[in-house]
């Protein structure tokens, strides 16, 4: 087994330009998405799923029909699809943001889908206006071994939520956060925090455990997996958890593994799971949590 292959190096300063670039094409189709899907507890309406070349939306109500907008990371081409036969393709290469806007936008009037979003981005520092926003770089082979890396992760993240019979997410990645994630819940409602707005309001109102990857961002220059508590319990700053190489980190108030401590390690599956089992486990026992209620039963 190739470990460089299936765990690549993903060095955040070489492709953070195009990181940025991509979150933001990627945020002007999630929010069509906002504004036709119907409301699904913790914002789940809104996030994109992995699938075999990239990325989807998933199916898209819109009058009479339904359409599905895929992110393909191998040929890096963006398809929009409709129950009725139609077919759109817009290049992610060669293009500032606000070119991908408009482009984007006239291919859905083409398809006679009508929908206007709130041009401003969420969740990022100093945001832009798409139709404003001038950055265009694309580096195909990051973007790729991005990809690769969320397959990968996603297939632990599937593993990791079959012990969990509770409420429980799906793997699916936000846009607005632009993190691949899965979080499960004790079934306890919760105080959402102050600072967070709408977003928060709604996507911390029930206590919860939450784990994913992150490609790296101006808090955190780096990839890594993370998990959390929501609410936070005393005392998990001082948690003993495993594997030795993991820590918590007290600004952002997440555990975190290093992906580069993961990729270089002889079997990064294990590593990241034994990150998942050790800090749900802690942290919820923690918070008082039944975990032995909340165990799946798994057939031999």
């Amino acid at each position: 087994m190739n470990l460089e292959i299936i765990w690549p190096s993903l060095p955040y300063d070489e492709w953070k330009d195009t990181l940025e670039a991509l979150h933001m094409k990627m945020q002007i189709v999630g929010k069509i998405k906002l504004e036709l899907n119907p409301f699904l507890n913790q914002w789940w309406h809104v996030a994109f799923y992995l699938n075999a070349s990239g990325m989807t939306t998933g199916l898209i109500p819109y009058k009479d029909f339904v359409f599905e907008i895929n992110f393909d990371f191998i040929e890096h081409n963006l398809f929009i699809r409709t129950s009725d036969k139609h077919v759109k393709t817009i290049s992610l290469m060669n293009c500032t943001v606000a070119e991908f806007y408009r482009e984007f936008m006239d291919a859905l009037y083409a398809l006679e889908i009508n929908v206007a979003i709130n041009t401003l981005p969420a969740e990022v520092p100093n945001p832009i206006h798409c139709h404003e926003d001038t950055r265009s770089a694309y580096n195909k082979e990051y973007v790729y071994r991005w990809w690769q890396i969320l397959l990968q992760s996603g297939k632990i993240f599937e593993r990791f939520r079959s012990g969990f019979r509770g409420k429980g997410s799906p793997v699916h990645f936000y846009w607005g956060s632009f993190d691949l994630s899965e979080t499960r819940y004790s079934g306890k409602t919760a105080m959402p925090p102050k600072q967070g707005g709408r977003i928060m309001q709604f996507a911390e109102n029930e206590e919860n455990y939450a784990c994913g990857f992150w490609a790296g961002s101006v808090n955190y220059p780096k990839p890594a997996f993370y998990s959390y508590l929501y609410p936070s319990p005393k005392g998990i700053d001082g948690l003993k958890i495993k594997p030795q190489i993991a820590s918590y980190n007290s600004k952002l108030g997440e555990f975190i593994l290093d992906y580069e401590d993961v990729r270089k390690s002889e079997s990064p599956d294990e590593l990241i799971l034994k990150f998942l089992n050790s800090t749900y486990e802690g942290s919820a026992k923690l918070a008082g949590w039944d975990i032995e209620s909340l165990k799946a039963q798994i057939p031999d």
